[in-house]
């Protein structure tokens, strides 16, 4: 009998190499897989630019990156899939987290921040969220994830050790209290790490055996480039540099660089950015 998670459905029919692999590498750290991909965002900074003086808003190229990489999950569902307990899950949800710093010093305390990404949001609807949490999150002194993470980290060692031991095997059987993983970015589809909002490039980073989260991305600084177009002249052109770093358990190299051409266009093609998420786009993945 199959018993699904809060957060998850068993995916059953698997052939006999994903049924075995979770047993190979059982960590989700010994399955990392890292690409750096650079993005010409040079028609969607135009486009944002524009729509910021003509509306009065506040597009932020992070907004942009969020649209996309959702609509990418929602298109390709295999991304949103994740190993716990030795088992391949389906996540019911497309959820992406991030930190948010409260001032840019390096005393600065940092918030944690989850974002439930709905079929019907629009680069529109996920930029108004985004700037609304955070700014509220940059109001209070912190969120319930924050005031959780400081009473717990004020506990004794040997009292974490049994708590975290306790909470690993919850995970293993995938009885996780959705209270636990509400606003914990460990449960995310997408950790992703904003460096070029601090003026800092995009590093590998790991991902966690705590949690679920399969994927994690690091959004280095926007740069410039001056390329030649077919005319002979160099044109500049506004470039991104990205990170991602996936659990290779849940989609081989072929479906993860056939989504990235999703993420692609998207970027180089913002007008799209303005349908829901869950809408096709004109892109060969097959």
């Amino acid at each position: 009998m199959f018993r699904d998670r809060v957060d998850g459905k068993r995916i059953k029919d698997l052939d006999g190499f994903h049924s075995i692999v979770p047993y190979i590498m059982p960590k989700r750290t010994e399955a990392e897989v890292s690409s750096r991909e650079t993005f010409d965002v040079t028609d969607l900074c135009e486009y944002m630019r524009n729509r910021n003086l003509a509306e009065g808003i506040n597009l932020k190229l992070f907004h942009a990156f969020c649209t996309a990489i959702s609509r990418t999950i929602y298109l390709r569902p295999q991304m949103n899939i994740f190993v716990a307990g030795k088992r391949f899950w389906q996540r019911k949800d497309v959820i992406l987290s991030f930190v948010v710093k409260r001032k840019f010093e390096d005393s600065s305390e940092e918030s944690l921040m989850c974002l439930k990404v709905t079929p019907d949001m629009t680069l529109d609807s996920i930029s108004h969220t985004i700037l609304g949490d955070v700014d509220a999150i940059r109001k209070a002194k912190t969120n319930d994830v924050g005031k959780l993470m400081d009473f717990v980290g004020k506990l004794p060692r040997f009292i974490l050790c049994i708590l975290f031991g306790f909470l690993r095997i919850l995970e293993y059987f995938g009885v996780m209290p959705s209270s636990l993983m509400k606003g914990d970015p460990n449960y995310s589809t997408v950790l992703l790490s904003n460096l070029g909002s601090i003026g800092a490039g995009a590093p590998y980073h790991h991902l966690s055996n705590y949690g679920t989260c399969s994927i994690m991305v690091t959004i280095g600084t926007l740069r410039k480039e001056f390329e030649e177009a077919a005319d002979g002249i160099k044109k500049e052109r506004d470039k991104l540099d990205v990170t991602f770093t996936l659990d290779e358990r849940i989609a081989d190299g072929f479906y993860f660089a056939k989504s990235l051409r999703i993420t692609r266009f998207l970027l180089e093609h913002p007008e799209y950015l303005t349908q829901p998420v869950n809408a096709a786009v004109p892109v060969d993945v097959c």
